[in-house]
């Protein structure tokens, strides 16, 4: 049990860092091909930037969100851990937020990424689509505040857990 328990671990670790990773790595290369394609005019930079987003997130982020609560559950059993403990509450808390900001994004990158296809310039993007934008930032601000706030809790474990 002992090697397959510190495989979870670890698995588990590394589900967190690419839920992590890709959200950064995703939200800094979408952001600055934006800005990119605002300050040049080339479609094809945002065209190109928003299609690979919306792939990063499906076959990068997704498989790791859900494999993070699946882990997460099966540690928390092995553990012995109460499933609401005030531990287990906030995590599963700050996981549900990240998760109400995250499905909304997802929504917004396929709705960005058409838009960009079917836009024959930069200029000739609706407002819309701008304002869009502005939304799938503005939910990355929490939705980064609770995956980070759920390593804290993950390491410094501040709250009472119980079990054995």
């Amino acid at each position: 049990m002992s090697e397959g328990f510190s495989l979870l671990k670890v698995a588990h670790i590394l589900s967190a860092a690419v839920i992590l990773g890709t959200g950064f790595g995703i939200a800094f290369f979408t952001w600055f091909g934006y800005r990119s394609a605002l300050r040049t005019g080339e479609i094809g930079v945002l065209r190109a930037t928003l299609r690979l987003t919306v792939i990063a997130d499906a076959f990068l982020t997704a498989p790791a969100v859900a494999f993070q609560a699946a882990s997460g559950i099966a540690l928390m059993l092995v553990f012995g851990w109460p499933l609401l403990s005030p531990w287990s509450v906030a995590v599963w808390s700050l996981f549900l937020v990240a998760g109400a900001c995250w499905l909304p994004v997802l929504r917004l990158q396929v709705l960005l990424r058409n838009e960009a296809q079917h836009a024959s310039s930069v200029a000739e993007l609706p407002a819309t689509f701008h304002l869009l934008f502005r939304w799938w930032f503005a939910l990355g601000i929490p939705a980064f505040a609770a995956v980070t706030a759920i390593y804290w809790l993950m390491v410094a474990k501040p709250l009472a857990i119980g079990g054995g």
